[in-house]
Formats: C-alpha cells, structure tokens, sequence
C-alpha cells in the first residue's frame, strides 16, 4: 500500500468556541435520537470523540500537511466531523447514505449556520463494492471505468470529485480499517490525507504518495 503514516502529536489546548457550541448542541441532538429509540435503526452510528477530530485536524494545518481545504466525511451520520473542518477554515463535505441521518445533519448544520454540504450518497463511489475478506472488508475496485469514447472516468460522488479532496475523515467499524485505507489510496490524489479515528481516543493519519489507481 503507498500510503505513508503521518505521525501525530496532538495537544490538549481546548477547541475554539464554535467547536465546544457545536460539540454540545450535538451532543444534544444524539441523545434525543438515541432517547427516542431511533438509534436502533442504525447499529453502526457511533460517534467519534470530537475533541480529538479537531485537535487532529488542527495538527495538520499547523504543520502543513494538507496541499488545499477541501474536507470529506465518508459515512458523516450528523456530520459532527464536518462542521469542526468548516470552523476550521475548510470548505466541508458530509457524505451519507441513510435519509434520517442526512436530514438531521443538514438541520444540525442549518441551526449551527455551518455551510457543510451533506450530500446523500454510498461512500463508496459507483462500481466500488465490499465483500467480506480474511480478517476483515476487502474492497472491490471497478476493472473499467470507460467512457464510449475510451476515456477513462474517474470515480466521483454526485456534487463532488474525490480527487479535489485535500483531506478525508472516516471512523470505520473495525473490519473495515483496512479497506477504507484501500479506498483512500484508490480515490485519493496524491497529497491528499486520510484522517481515520481508530477508537477509544486513538486517530491516525495517512498521506497518499502514490499517483497510481484512477
């Protein structure tokens, strides 16, 4: 896999105002569905600790290591990740697939007066797929993506290009660590960096040094 590790040294200083306002009014909002009994309906929403989002995100500004500010959240839920990248300075994508979720992280962010873009769709572009592999999700990559006219078409999201994206955030389940690396490396131009929260208050991040895939 060409994807170098980006080491991070992430401080304790306390997220903006906006962000704490965000953290807490969202906060809010997950418990009010979780309350209603409405988190049932989706097993895998489980948020990442957004103070170590933002912390991360902060150490790669700092230390430039983002090449644009273009944010993408692959599986948003209420896009909590997204509205911290937009008070930060980044113009922020959400992507989700469940109606629910993309309605109340639209609201979320409409409330907040955030200008994060949700848009309703598969993390994984057309003709990608998952199938369950050794240990983990493998991810299935198109053979072909050609045009009538022989041009190769790279993948995309309706409203947005994966090869604009300066900086992806993903909190995958634990079977898919490996295959949101893949498709990172499959999508991702190079200088592009991925931001994966891991769990229990441990987040990594990658750069795509490679030009190869699409």
């Amino acid at each position: 896999m060409a994807l170098e590790e980006i080491i991070l040294e992430l401080d304790s200083v306390e997220p903006p105002p906006e962000v704490i306002h965000l953290i807490t009014e969202a906060t809010r909002q997950t418990d009010v569905f979780y309350n209603a009994g409405l988190g049932l309906r989706y097993p895998k929403y489980i948020p990442s600790d957004p103070r170590i989002v933002c912390s991360a995100i902060r150490y790669l500004q700092k230390h430039s290591h983002l090449s644009g500010n273009v944010f993408c959240e692959w599986g948003c839920g209420f896009a909590i990740a997204s509205g911290i990248a937009t008070i930060l300075g980044l113009e922020a994508f959400g992507i989700e697939v469940e109606d629910d979720l993309v309605t109340r992280a639209t609201a979320l962010m409409a409330g907040l007066e955030l200008s994060v873009e949700i848009l309703q769709a598969d993390y994984l572009p057309e003709g990608f797929d998952e199938s369950e592999g050794v240990g983990g999700k493998d991810l299935i990559v198109p053979e072909s993506r050609t045009t009538s006219g022989g041009i190769v078409a790279p993948p995309e999201y309706d409203g947005l290009d994966p090869a604009e994206v300066d900086l992806f955030f993903v909190y995958p389940w634990p079977d898919q660590e490996e295959m949101m690396m893949d498709l990172f490396e499959a999508v991702a131009s190079p200088g592009a960096v991925l931001l994966m929260y891991i769990g229990d208050g441990e987040i990594a991040a990658f750069t795509h040094e490679d030009d190869g895939g699409f």
